[in-house]
């Protein structure tokens, strides 16, 4: 039989308790971080319009050079051309689908491996083996699909609609917060990706959730970023990002045994900077945890209703790494951040669980938990937006994807 789905005016209507100040707000129902229908509509809501953060421009730096990545189920290649612009494709072949390039590298251009058809850097068709008897085959008339690219402090973000606007004028408010890490020219290793089993919101609202801090990760490792320190600023509903800054207990803490920075300081940063851990977001991809001496970036990639995979990379100031004692110093910090990792990890997985219950509901939240309203404020107007858009409120809306087969 056919399974019914949720989505509905009365359900999106629902979402409106969700955006609002955080004292009068609740969360969002528990479908939305379950729902397969919930989460095709999401896809199309937020992923296909929306500016995604896919690597570092230095993945990229010269010419030749190309990182590979997906996210929603779309393979996707970012290269350097000989002219040194960086372009934005799929990574599908316009022949059978094979994937034309894995992985990073360098290269003179894509061969797909299965049938030879070969592409320029720029994703323009270069030669097509034995295709001489095929009616009509133009190839100067096929391309790998390239898609809007922008470069955020260093960033690389990319925009599968072609009408997008741009994205660094709706992030001034973040990048001026941000301005003395100065991140364009921050450097760091080559990241680390894991596959997790929860909706990628779970992650996106534990990294950026105040309020859990000083009880979950109780202890000398942690209680020097208290709870009760952290602020909100506000964010334009225009904005594409938002921040939580929370001030420390002493100047250049870090997650260490010494609870003091071991890596050279971000040279630029301010006295107010130095006092701080500041959380950057630009959802629904990239979120930032900073202090004085480190910053740990997380790009968030969707691949399912209730799975995602996540590259966690880190930056570090111009230089430190040519420190002979760099990787000893970065151990210290990441044995103790790796201990609160595995705290959030264990609570996303059972967060997940929990959602999928009958007896979950929707809650109020904690003034600690400004970043969620702001998370809400970002997500719920998008939803309703296209909502209206494909299904304009009529009386019965009929699903606006196919809901699954179910025996």
């Amino acid at each position: 039989m056919t399974r019914m789905t949720l989505l509905s005016n009365a359900f999106f209507e629902s979402l409106k308790s969700s955006d609002g100040p955080v004292e009068t707000i609740e969360t969002l129902p528990p479908a939305c971080y379950i729902d397969p229908d919930f989460y095709r509509f999401e896809v199309e809501a937020l992923f296909n319009h929306e500016w995604l953060c896919v690597g570092r421009e230095s993945w990229a730096a010269e010419p030749g050079d190309y990182f590979t990545t997906r996210i929603v189920g779309e393979p996707i290649v970012v290269t350097r051309t000989r002219a040194g612009e960086l372009k934005a494709m799929s990574a599908v072949c316009q022949h059978r689908a094979m994937l034309v390039a894995e992985g990073r590298g360098n290269t003179r251009g894509f061969v797909c491996p299965y049938h030879h058809w070969v592409y320029g850097l720029d994703g323009a068709l270069i030669n097509a083996p034995a295709m001489e008897r095929t009616c009509g085959f133009d190839k100067d008339k096929i391309r790998l699909p390239t898609f809007k690219v922008e470069v955020w402090l260093g960033f690389v973000f990319i925009n599968f609609d072609l009408a997008a606007a741009p994205l660094a004028p709706r992030l001034k408010a973040v990048a001026d917060a941000l301005a003395g890490y100065d991140l364009a020219a921050a450097e760091g290793p080559p990241p680390m990706t894991g596959s997790f089993a929860w909706n990628w919101k779970v992650m996106f609202e534990n990294n950026n959730d105040g309020y859990h801090a000083s009880k979950l990760h109780r202890g000398p490792l942690h209680d020097f970023v208290p709870s009760e320190l952290a602020t909100f600023p506000d964010a334009a509903p225009s904005d594409a990002g938002f921040l939580r800054f929370n001030e420390t207990t002493h100047p250049d803490a870090s997650f260490n045994p010494t609870q003091k920075a071991v890596l050279p300081i971000f040279p630029k940063l301010t006295a107010e900077d130095r006092g701080r851990m500041t959380f950057a977001n630009v959802p629904p991809t990239l979120s930032l945890v900073m202090t004085s001496d480190l910053v740990i970036f997380l790009i968030l990639r969707a691949t399912g209703p209730e799975s995602l995979e996540q590259d966690t990379g880190l930056l570090v100031a111009p230089g430190a790494m040519s420190d002979p004692a760099f990787e000893h110093r970065l151990e210290m910090i990441m044995t103790s951040a790796g201990k609160i990792i595995a705290q959030d990890m264990h609570v996303d997985a059972l967060v997940q669980e929990g959602l999928r219950s009958r007896f979950a509901v929707r809650s109020p939240y904690s003034w600690q938990e400004g970043a969620q309203a702001q998370f809400n404020r970002w997500l719920a107007p998008r939803y309703e937006a296209c909502w209206r858009g494909l299904n304009g409120f009529k009386e019965a809306a009929p699903p606006l994807l196919p809901a699954s087969e179910a025996a």
